[in-house]
């Protein structure tokens, strides 16, 4: 069984300043556009949706610098879209499911009229989100994954915990988990923070931990906290992209 991890006392909100000075490449983009890195369809590999067909809609930019990041590629790349552009591609997917992920897709201000404006098609609209900037506006109609950021990530200290107080019972929390540590924190925040009244997700850092070794810590803890297996990094190689 774990044992009591104290948490640990961050600020409650990150460090704007540092986090803004990350995004200089979305913030020189053209007026009324968003900067996107791609638009794909494929098969949804995480959160309780995963092997569902599922449009994804990667935005440019994040202010975060997580040491096991898989996506540094996002940081930078892309090209600015209209927001109709963008809506009318992710429809002509085909798809009834659309993420829109990043990179750290709320840092571009936008994205709450693009979240909207998806929901409006009727699709049903998942956003993947670290937590480092506020949901509050966020169409009550999207479904919030919440990456809550474990110590070893380099990032813990970015973690807005209000935003947990913002989440409805739809949302769900993750957590990407590369040591035992970061395990014992993720298990005290979600029993300190009651977060199981929604679905919990962990995630082994990709050819660090083995899902093994997760999935036994999972079930001496006795709570019903899911094992997620990045199914898009086991059907295509792990570093494969538009997948």
């Amino acid at each position: 069984m774990t044992g009591a991890v104290r948490l640990p006392i961050l600020p409650a909100r990150p460090d704007r300043g540092k986090l803004e000075a990350r995004m200089s490449r979305v913030a020189a983009r053209p007026p009324g556009t968003l900067l996107v890195h791609e638009i794909y369809a494929s098969i949804q590999g995480e959160s309780t949706y995963a092997g569902l067909p599922c449009s994804f809609v990667r935005l440019t930019g994040c202010p975060l610098r997580c040491r096991w990041c898989d996506t540094p590629h996002a940081f930078t790349e892309g090209s600015p879209m209209t927001l109709p552009e963008i809506v009318r591609r992710a429809v002509e997917l085909g798809p009834r499911l659309v993420e829109v992920t990043g990179g750290e897709p709320l840092a571009q201000p936008e994205c709450d009229a693009l979240l909207t404006a998806l929901a409006d098609r009727g699709l049903t609209v998942l956003l993947e989100t670290s937590g480092a900037i506020s949901i509050a506006t966020v169409d009550p109609r999207v479904v919030v994954v919440l990456d809550l950021k474990c110590p070893s990530s380099g990032e813990a200290e970015s973690n807005d915990y209000e935003n947990l107080d913002r989440l409805k019972p739809a949302d769900e929390v993750k957590f990407v988990v590369g040591t035992r540590d970061d395990f014992d924190w993720a298990v005290s925040t979600i029993r300190a923070r009651g977060l199981l009244t929604r679905p919990v997700l962990m995630s082994p850092v990709f050819g660090e931990l083995p899902h093994a070794e997760l999935a036994r810590w999972i079930l001496e803890t006795g709570l019903p906290i899911r094992c997620q297996v990045a199914l898009h990094k086991v059907i295509w190689p792990p570093d494969a992209r538009g997948v």
